[in-house]
This record gives C-alpha cells, structure tokens and sequence, in this order.
C-alpha cells in the first residue's frame, strides 16, 4: 500500500477561539462548539500524526473550550498533563486526573469541558482494535466491544502503555506502512485491551477444539446473523448438517438447542446496548423488542438470571 496515501498528518496552530472551533470540531463531527480566554490571550494548537489504524494526536488550548462529540468508530485514549477537564459532563461528570489516561466515551455522543490544558490523544481505529480483539478473547463474528471508561486502570497496564507510546513516537520517525510500523501498532492495540479488557460476546470454548469446524460454522453463523429472523434449517444448512445433527450437536457439545444459543446471543446483545444507551432517551421495552423479547416480565427475569441483575438497572449504569 502507498505509504504516502496511509499517512495523517494534521497540524492547526492559531489564537481566534471561533478558528479553533473549526479547525478542530470538524475533525471529531463536533456540535455546538463554544470557546474563549480565560485569564490570558486565547491560544490552540493541535497536531496528529500516524495512520489510519493510529494517530499521536496532541491538543493545547490556553482558554476555555465546549462541546459535543458524537459516537466515532475510533477508540481515543487521553490524558492532560496541564489544565482541568471533565470528558462526559453531560453522564458522568468525571474530572481528568493529570497524567491518567481516560478512555473517551465514543459509543455515545457526550459533551466534553476543558481549559487551559495540554492533552495527549491515542486514536486507534475499531477496526484495529477488533481484529486484535479477535486473536485474544476469540471474539464471535460481527460483535463488538463493550468498554467501560471509568474502570480503575491496573497500574502495570498504565506503564506498559506509556512504555508503548513511546515505541509509537520512535517508530513513526522512520515512518508509517513498514512491517514494523504494523507490528507497533498491532502491539499498541494489545496494551489498549490490557487497559480495558472488553466485555464481548466471545465463541464457546467447546467450539474452537479440533474436529469441531462444522460446530464452529454454525454457532459463528448465529453470531453473524443474530439480527435476523433466522432458523433452525438455516443453521443446520451453513454447517453442512441436517436439522437433526444440528440438535444433536448443540445439545452434547453446549447443552443446549441451537434456538436456546440464538436467544442467549440475542440476550448479550440487549445487554450491549443497555450499557451503551442513554436512560433519558431508551427504555428497556424499546431494546428488548428490537431483539425479538415481546414478553417484558418474563425476558427482565431471564436477563436477572443470565447477569446477576434487572435490565433497567444496566440501563442506569
């Protein structure tokens, strides 16, 4: 692949609040951006520089800067080392501890506040992030990840993170699109999961043993088209098995129907998205339904029971 055409590079320098509004929003599909001085002469810069898969990114503002930032499919991970921010205000309203990073909320849309700061950013692309994912937890066909933000970080993950940074910083002087460059951020993906290990709907065990490939095929084809109104037969016909072998293997190998595996799949779907929604604005019946759960009182008990707790408590979170 042309190196040249992978690399970003982006640098926006400048001391008019309503330029930094447009040199920067646009970079995040920002919204009701507002900024301003604050004690002294207003002054941004803004720099990137990486790949599509990572960028080193890096914001000062002296002054005072608001606004939203709708869901991205990027990962950003930031600390400060100068200024105050608070990432979400409008959720949780957690103030940045400077130099602790912070894993934006970028599955849903979330207002940030900062000033008078200089803050780091590590964009990584979900795409990077998954296929990592994908070698380390076996992750299903089509999932995604759920992360929690806010989960205190083990200290040992935080140094090798910060070890990592500085292996992106020396490698990015030689340049993007080697194979080492590959290898970094590869690399630089692992330590982002070791930051925040996911919560992700991952294959069964029993499906990865040898000699299982035909089992594999059909619980992946469930998890590939868990959003359809799909059957028994088509199970059976993407694993090369008759609707009986297909029972048969479900039910001796994870102990189960293949219909009872759809639902349970379809239950860990509800239960991404409940943590991802935002109670002011989704109910628990609007979720439910759209994963085929008409029954309310009946899918809360069957989601108590898989989860420890009631979906509309999940949705509070």
């Amino acid at each position: 692949m042309d190196q040249a055409r992978r690399t970003v590079r982006l640098e926006a320098v400048g001391s008019d609040p309503e330029a930094a509004i447009a040199d920067i929003a646009g970079l995040y599909a920002g919204r009701e951006w507002a900024a301003r001085p604050t004690d002294g002469a207003f002054h941004y810069r803004y720099t990137a520089i990486g790949d599509e898969d990572v960028t080193l990114r890096r914001s000062r503002i002296t002054g005072h800067i608001r606004g939203a930032i709708p869901g991205t499919d990027d990962f950003v991970l930031q600390w400060i080392t100068e200024g105050e921010g608070i990432p979400d205000t409008r959720r949780d309203g957690v103030a940045l501890t400077r130099g602790v990073p912070m894993l934006f909320p970028t599955d849903h849309e979330f207002v940030f506040e900062y000033h008078d700061y200089d803050q780091r950013l590590v964009h990584l692309s979900r795409r990077l992030v998954l296929d990592v994912a994908g070698e380390r937890y076996h992750v299903a066909p089509g999932a995604d990840l759920v992360l929690d933000h806010l989960r205190p970080l083990d200290p040992a993950a935080v140094t090798r993170w910060r070890q990592q940074t500085a292996a992106i910083v020396h490698e990015l002087r030689r340049g993007v699109g080697t194979l080492l460059w590959q290898a970094v951020t590869r690399r630089t993906a692992a330590m982002f999961l070791d930051l925040y290990p996911p919560t992700v709907p991952a294959l069964p065990p029993a499906v990865l043993l040898p000699r299982r490939a035909r089992l594999r095929a059909a619980v992946e084809f469930v998890h590939a088209h868990v959003h359809e109104p799909i059957t028994v037969s088509d199970i059976a016909e993407a694993a090369g098995l008759s609707v009986r072998a297909v029972q048969e293997t479900f039910q001796r190998n994870l102990g189960r129907t293949p219909m009872a595996y759809l639902l349970e799949v379809r239950l860990e779907q509800v239960r991404v998205e409940l943590l991802r929604a935002d109670p002011a604005t989704t109910t628990v019946q609007q979720v439910a339904r759209r994963w085929g759960f008409s029954h309310l009182g009946r899918f809360s008990g069957t989601y108590a029971k898989a989860y420890g707790e009631y979906p509309k408590h999940t949705l509070r979170r």
